[in-house]
């Protein structure tokens, strides 16, 4: 994702104000009006229609907020899948929608400054996803409706109550990643038969987070392996957790879902190679830098999902009517290089069962 170019940000943020809706009259009417007036009702007539013609409202252009996690780089491919879902519905960029990027560069802590950016642009709509961006949309309006294109688990961290019912003013899709970390250590197990010690590290600001680790630690139990909680909340605290994760010896390391994460995925990646770690990861970005493997939801798919979404809220639907849906499409992907740097031979059932393997 980060090889493609970096999207320059909207500046636009006027909203056009629209004349009241006149109803152009049928030739039909206008012979009528002919033969009952006269030819003062001619000239009357002729003089009315380019004036009514003149007060068609011109096609309205939407403006949409995205509110994005790290960087236009780093989230290129997730932002061409969501133009693609406005393109299916019949919207495009700078000509149907204006679209205001706003970019957290993977700092929780400025979401709602730019959440409140958005919310005085007095946008139709907020795009957002994780759960630390779209809980900050959420506080920041009760009215602009909110598209989550990812969160981990919308009822889990109190974004909605239901799925099936979400009410307010947010919908969406959640990934549900939390259940899904026992089949990363499965995968992990099947790919390391012989892992015993498991440094899990994750972003314990990320709310999401607690749900992740409780799931981790189950299905740790169920596999028999033991886990060593590694916690970083910031940049500069890398090298203290690096260093007691080296202390720790574990034979591999999962890194639970957080953009955070991501956007310092090439430090991460660095450091399980250096220690020879096999390391699971839960975004694709990790392993086209290099890391060995991923497994969870197609996430530019559920980014391009939200197009769906926006077109029906933009028609008048109440985003609280709207059933927040999950995951259609998951993905395994190898770095097959990486495997034979770690001494590891991939198993043909997990070679059977992976979207891809890169060599």
């Amino acid at each position: 994702m980060g090889s493609q170019r970096a999207l320059a940000s909207s500046t636009a943020s006027s909203r056009s104000v629209e004349a009241p809706a006149m109803r152009p009259r049928t030739g039909a009417e206008t012979w009528r009006l002919i033969l009952h007036f006269g030819t003062a009702g001619l000239v009357v007539v002729l003089v009315a229609l380019p004036l009514a013609a003149a007060a068609q409202p011109a096609g309205k252009v939407f403006q949409i907020g995205y509110l994005g996690n790290s960087t236009p780089s780093v989230e290129a491919g997730l932002v061409e899948a969501f133009r693609q879902g406005l393109r299916e519905n019949g919207y495009v960029e700078g000509k149907d929608v204006v679209v205001h990027y706003r970019w957290a560069d993977g700092r929780i802590d400025t979401f709602p400054v730019l959440a409140a950016e958005l919310v005085r642009l007095k946008v139709d709509v907020i795009v957002a996803s994780g759960t630390p961006g779209s809980l900050a949309a959420q506080r920041a309006t009760k009215t602009i409706p909110i598209v989550v294109a990812a969160v981990g688990d919308a009822v889990g961290v109190g974004l909605v109550p239901s799925l099936a019912r979400p009410g307010g003013n947010v919908t969406g899709l959640s990934a549900l990643t939390s259940e899904l970390e026992g089949k990363r250590l499965e995968v992990l197990r099947e790919l390391v038969p012989k892992v015993g010690g498991v440094s899990v590290l994750m972003n314990p600001a990320n709310p999401f987070t607690a749900l992740a680790w409780k799931e981790t630690q189950a299905a740790g139990a169920k596999l028999r392996l033991t886990l060593h909680p590694a916690e970083v909340r910031t940049v500069d605290a890398f090298d203290a957790v690096f260093a007691a994760i080296v202390k720790t010896r574990p034979d591999a390391l999962v890194v639970i879902a957080d953009r955070f994460l991501v956007s310092n995925r090439k430090r991460i990646v660095a450091f399980a190679a250096q220690h020879r770690l096999p390391a699971m990861y839960s975004f694709r970005e990790f392993v086209d830098e290099g890391g060995l493997v991923v497994y969870g939801p197609n996430f530019a798919d559920m980014f391009r999902r939200t197009g769906r979404y926006i077109d029906r809220i933009l028609k008048g639907t109440n985003p609280g009517d709207l059933p927040m849906e999950q995951p259609t499409r998951f993905e395994l992907v190898i770095n097959g290089k990486t495997a034979k740097t770690l001494g590891l031979t991939i198993p043909p059932s997990l070679l059977l069962q992976a979207d891809r393997v890169i060599e």
